[in-house]
């Protein structure tokens, strides 16, 4: 990698210093690591025919960490130089005491690259940009007359990352990130209904400016507002509940996903806490996570730890076999760690996160789980969502969905919240779709005050008796 951080800075703190800082950071300590970073990200946001923002924001500095059992020193700093390391040293060594730590064997070597080496920042010029964002509101305009307000957003990042091991192993990765979002408001009927659809990934701005692809975005977007105009109030009860393909992951994601993290297990928070070899969903239910899938969004090269990213099973055939693990609770667990280790930036300490999460397709022809439904609804799109990991309780409101009637969609609905609890849904799946899809792009995480980047996935899939909230009756 050209450009690589240690280079612009070794006037101030060269590799030498560095790794003799660290060593002396980690004396008696389990585990720790240098975390180096430089970002740069910028957005633009479109919106009622002007650009109402512009942004770009550069950062960088370093993390440094000392381990030891299960507590972990951690400083972090802005100015890159021997002084500010050796003053992140003392701080750092408060979690180690005394030490007589077994230093853990450094992360396994990979030369795997998922994603290209690029700034997709520079790739375009400003202007470019600009005009894409008015062309899109044109041509969403144009779409349908009923079109009254259009907002669309370009967004691209690029983080580099640098980590020294005390061995004095040194990992690199260079990582891009954009994005195209589209929202349209539509007025019809005396009512307002909005639709949004974009995505992007880990990959340059070329594709995702080129107007076949957000000429499709913006469709996509109307599509959902005048379903929506159309929609019924959603009935209010016990149902059976059909989710689409691709993002409506991301309930897995929350109500089952984060209660699969190594440190909820490991602290026995998690309604997962100590199942592992048991069934905890229904049979033929197969669940991943998967940071190994080339230019994804949740898709990691290394982890923020050095680890190479894996294609973990979670759930095999409605069996737990294993969680997310970053170096800390892995050791502590006494497993492997499986490449999850993540962290937003340099000021924050890593811990066990997803990357893409989803659950493998099956053999059931869509239309025909639709034609097996009595009452029902189906569940295209998603909105936000809450989630109690210490017993997977969830809420989710519904973005598009639809009411099922003897085996028919007869009626979109609107407000629709899916209530439940991950580990007793898992259990009610009774059928799953082959039409397995990852989301388009465009999932986020929180944990513990953390962002990362995230993918979603899974195929349609029918659950038994949900509780729905809706307006109706």
């Amino acid at each position: 990698m050209k450009d690589t951080l240690f280079r612009p800075f070794e006037t101030m703190l060269d590799e030498g210093s560095a790794l003799s800082l660290l060593r002396e950071a980690v004396a008696g300590a389990d585990d720790g690591e240098l975390f180096m970073e430089r970002r740069r990200s910028e957005m633009l946001h479109f919106d009622d025919g002007r650009i109402r923002t512009a942004s770009y924001d550069a950062a960088e500095g370093f993390g440094l960490r000392a381990v030891r059992g299960e507590v972990a020193g951690y400083a972090h700093a802005t100015e890159i130089s021997e002084s500010a390391l050796r003053r992140a040293v003392a701080t750092a060594r408060l979690a180690v005491a005394d030490g007589g730590g077994t230093m853990a064997p450094p992360p396994r070597a990979t030369n795997t690259k998922l994603y290209a080496e690029l700034d997709p920042i520079a790739a375009h010029a400003f202007p470019v940009k600009v005009d894409t964002l008015r062309e899109i509101d044109a041509f969403c305009r144009d779409l349908d007359p009923r079109v009254v307000q259009v907002s669309a957003t370009v967004a691209a990042s690029c983080q580099e990352i640098e980590i020294l091991r005390p061995e004095g192993h040194i990992v690199r990765d260079m990582r891009p990130m954009t994005r195209v979002n589209v929202s349209v408001i539509v007025e019809d009927k005396g009512q307002r209904q909005t639709g949004t659809a974009g995505g992007g990934g880990r990959i340059g701005l070329d594709g995702l400016l080129d107007p076949a692809d957000w000429q499709a975005k913006a469709r996509e977007a109307l599509r959902v507002a005048l379903v929506n105009i159309e929609a019924i109030p959603a009935p209010a009860g016990i149902m059976d509940v059909l989710l689409g393909p691709g993002w409506p992951g991301v309930m897995l994601h929350e109500a089952v996903g984060h209660g699969l993290e190594g440190d909820f297990n490991r602290k026995g928070s998690s309604a997962f806490s100590g199942l592992i070899g048991q069934q905890v969903a229904a049979r033929g239910v197969t669940v991943l996570d998967d940071g190994t899938i080339p230019d994804r969004r949740g898709s990691i090269t290394i982890d923020d730890e050095g680890t190479p990213s894996g294609k973990n099973v979670l759930i095999e055939d409605g069996i737990l076999v294993g969680y997310m693990q970053d170096r800390q609770n892995a050791r502590l667990m006494g497993v492997e760690p499986t490449g999850n280790g993540r962290r937003e930036s340099y000021a924050h300490a890593p811990m066990p996160r997803m990357t893409n999460t989803y659950m493998l397709g099956g053999d059931s022809n869509p239309e025909d789980i639709v034609a097996d439904m009595k009452d029902g609804i189906h569940a295209v799109g998603f909105g936000g969502g809450q989630v109690d990991i210490t017993n997977g309780k969830f809420v989710f409101s519904c973005t598009e969905a639809y009411l099922v009637k003897d085996g028919k969609r007869v009626a979109p609905v609107k407000g629709a919240t899916l209530i439940g609890d991950g580990p007793a849904a898992m259990k009610r799946i009774r059928a799953l779709g082959n039409d397995m899809a990852l989301d388009p792009g465009m999932g986020n995480c929180g944990k513990a005050g953390q962002w990362v980047p995230v993918g979603v996935g899974q195929p349609t899939v029918l659950i038994g008796g949900l509780t729905v909230g809706g307006s109706g009756t």
